[in-house]
């Protein structure tokens, strides 16, 4: 299949040329639109303990506010309301901590199985 675009031809299906003019695939992935190298990667194993640190203790701030909450009286301060209001802030980003812990997991894995180590 041959493609023209802004006057170049290009002969891999669903391809694009890039600022240098040499194609790149876009099929299932956005075309890449800033100057960061092709093979950058996020710091997983930052994000991993970032994720494994943060993570309990949002869900201890989430058990500490609702607690709290529970046990405040009328007209005491602070309210119950600000105090639920932190305990699910907490908890949502408890939530995110995890679904992160597992999100690094996964990509971790699949770059293990993707590249072999390299010996010296």
């Amino acid at each position: 299949m041959r493609d023209t675009h802004h006057g170049r031809t290009t002969s891999i299906p669903h391809a694009h040329p890039g600022p240098t003019g040499a194609t790149r695939s876009t099929h299932g992935r956005r075309p890449r639109t800033g100057t960061e190298p092709a093979t950058a990667r996020s710091a997983l194993g930052l994000r991993l303990a970032l994720s494994a640190v943060f993570l309990p203790l949002f869900a201890a701030a989430t058990v500490a506010f609702a607690v709290w909450a529970a046990h405040q009286g009328p007209g005491e301060s602070p309210g119950s309301g600000p105090l639920t209001v932190l305990a699910v802030v907490c908890g949502v980003l408890a939530l995110i901590a995890a679904a992160d812990i597992a999100v690094v997991t996964v990509r971790r894995r699949r770059c293990e199985r993707a590249e072999p180590p390299v010996r010296s």
